[in-house]
């Protein structure tokens, strides 16, 4: 049986930034991700591919997105090396200073015990190590994106503040679209890398290398110290030992194996320190169905679960004046596919504190050009335009009219694409009420999250969204499932909440379990409440401080709180 200094369970923002630091320190440590690499060029983009690109190994399925369901919430996460950043839309986002609250706990809101100048440093560290700059906004073709400059005309009209966030993506120096970056000598794939192309792919995983993810940057450089990192390796269960943890995983099979339809073999490792970062549902189901095995677990677990105020929104049939032509209006260009899918934020500050006035972000989004293609030539859409272009051209040999060039006809069947091009999704995100519970039924990670407190809070979004959409000379429609009470996250927060006793957190603000001493936290699982804006930032940046102490705590033999 191997061991380890620590093994660390996940690779995402959590996971990754602990596995560099902990090998950095001189550790021995060992990465335990449950799914695949994704080199550039791995990315599935095909139907038939993309089908198959979902995480539930029980089907033999060990594609990145891993979709959850419950009654009023969806929650889709992601399932690779490099968890989350596989994914996410690149935005680093530093968490307001005045969004480190300091609630009534038994209102079920936020109370946290770190502030944001405990965080900078450790925001900067990671901000330096992810690459993060700015989209270029000031020299073309970037300072001509349609909803860059469509997005701070709408901020200036509402008065809102706004920003070019700050974004993991290499877009090269000086900046030029599919520019070569390197040879991938330093990655961990040993894959070329180039620069961002601008084609809005990088939720589906960039196939370039242009987005700075995990395993670009903290995992290869702890694969460089000596990290030892294993894939397709899902842990099921933990235990003390003696020395420390023992923990056992499947090591699952996947195509390409010598035999992919084999069953998963069941391994173990021992080490004297375990940091749990699968994820905030991960983890926290992790925890629930390992809870005998630690009784000392605070009560607080599976508490505080926030969808950081996630929201959908999307401007349509944009307009604008005619400078030639006073009064008259001509469609408003906002092309969401040019570009990387997150460009700028616009910002609602916090006014007020409870249930009300709990400010938020909305960003521009964008989406891969091959959905607009989706969108505008539907099958019956695109039938009726050739039946047209048919019935046109049969009519025209049959009164001599005919001509031989036919290029405007067949663009005239192919339609305008001014419906997709006229359209932006906008992305909210905030501070909701994080009073959902997570618990186990029938052995099943279930959710207990009523939409009621956060009604406020998503009223005033919604409300926002709209008058961004007017101020584009659009129209609005919000996420249907709203008026269903029901909405989908990207950014699960919560479930075992840091705090400053063992009544209100599983952890304590380093991430260090009560009662467990050796076990520790740090994914999104941590979080007492919402970030607001893009969590990843903060995420990263907590793992970052909570190893400084576990590196402390090793030199000095000190096993954490009791």
């Amino acid at each position: 049986m191997d061991v380890f200094d620590a093994v660390v369970v996940g690779s995402g923002f959590g996971g990754s930034v602990t596995a560099y630091r902990l090998a950095d320190a001189g550790l021995r440590v060992c990465v335990l991700e449950r799914g695949k690499p994704f080199p550039p060029g791995s990315f599935p983009r095909s139907p038939h591919e993309a089908a198959r690109n979902f995480w539930d190994p029980d089907s033999r399925l060990y594609g990145m997105y891993d979709m959850w369901s419950f009654s009023t919430m969806d929650a889709l996460v992601s399932s690779g090396l490099g968890g989350g950043s596989l994914i996410y839309a690149n935005v680093l986002i530093r968490k307001p200073e005045s969004w480190f609250v300091h609630e009534a706990f038994d209102g079920g809101y936020e109370n946290w015990p770190v502030t944001r100048e405990d965080l900078d440093p450790h925001y900067g560290a990671v901000e330096t190590m992810m690459g993060a700059r700015r989209y270029p906004f000031d020299v073309e073709p970037y300072r001509s994106t349609p909803k860059t400059l469509a997005m701070r005309q709408a901020a200036e009209r509402l008065g809102l503040p706004w920003e070019l966030p700050l974004l993991a993506v290499s877009f090269g120096d000086p900046p030029v679209p599919g520019a070569p970056l390197d040879d991938g000598a330093d990655n961990l794939h040993h894959m070329p890398r180039y620069a961002c192309k601008l084609v809005g792919e990088c939720d589906l995983g960039c196939n370039f290398g242009s987005k700075n993810s995990l395993d670009f940057t903290y995992l290869s450089a702890a694969q460089r110290l000596g990290a030892d990192i294993r894939t397709l390796c899902e842990v099921r269960s933990f235990e003390r030992v003696r020395e420390g943890f023992q923990v056992s995983y499947l090591e699952h099979r996947a195509a390409g194996d010598e035999d992919p339809s084999a069953p998963p073999v069941r391994r173990t490792v021992r080490a004297r320190r375990l940091i749990l970062s699968a994820g905030t549902l991960g983890t926290t189901y992790l925890l629930l169905r390992n809870r005998s095995a630690f009784p000392a677990l605070s009560p607080a677990l599976g508490t505080h679960f926030s969808g950081n105020g996630d929201f959908l929104g999307m401007v349509f049939k944009a307009r604008e004046g005619r400078q030639d032509r006073p009064g008259e209006t001509v469609p408003r260009l906002l092309e969401p596919s040019f570009g990387p899918v997150i460009t700028s934020a616009m910002h609602m500050d916090r006014k007020g504190s409870g249930a009300r006035d709990r400010g938020f972000y909305i960003e521009d989004a964008g989406y891969p050009e091959f959905l607009n293609w989706l969108v505008e030539h539907n099958v019956l859409t695109l039938s009726n335009r050739v039946a047209r272009f048919l019935l046109r051209r049969g009519w025209s040999r049959l009164t001599g009219t005919a001509r031989s060039r036919v290029g405007r006809q067949l663009g005239d069947a192919m339609g305008k694409g001014l419906f997709t091009a006229t359209s932006l999704p906008l992305l909210g995100m905030g501070r909701d009420v994080p009073d959902g519970r997570m618990f186990l039924r029938d052995g099943n990670l279930d959710l207990d999250w009523k939409p009621a407190a956060s009604d406020q809070y998503f009223d005033q979004m919604n409300e926002t969204m709209e008058r961004v959409s007017h101020s584009l000379g659009g129209h609005y429609a919000a996420n249907p499932l709203w008026l269903l009470n029901r909405l989908i996250t990207v950014h699960p927060v919560g479930g075992a909440p840091m705090g400053h006793t063992p009544r209100e957190g599983v952890v304590d603000s380093y991430g260090r379990v009560y009662g467990c001493p050796g076990l520790s936290i740090a994914d999104g699982s941590v979080l007492p409440g919402p970030v607001g804006p893009n969590p990843s930032l903060t995420i990263a940046a907590l793992a970052d401080r909570s190893a400084d102490r576990l590196i402390e705590d090793q030199r000095q033999n000190s096993e954490g709180p009791s």
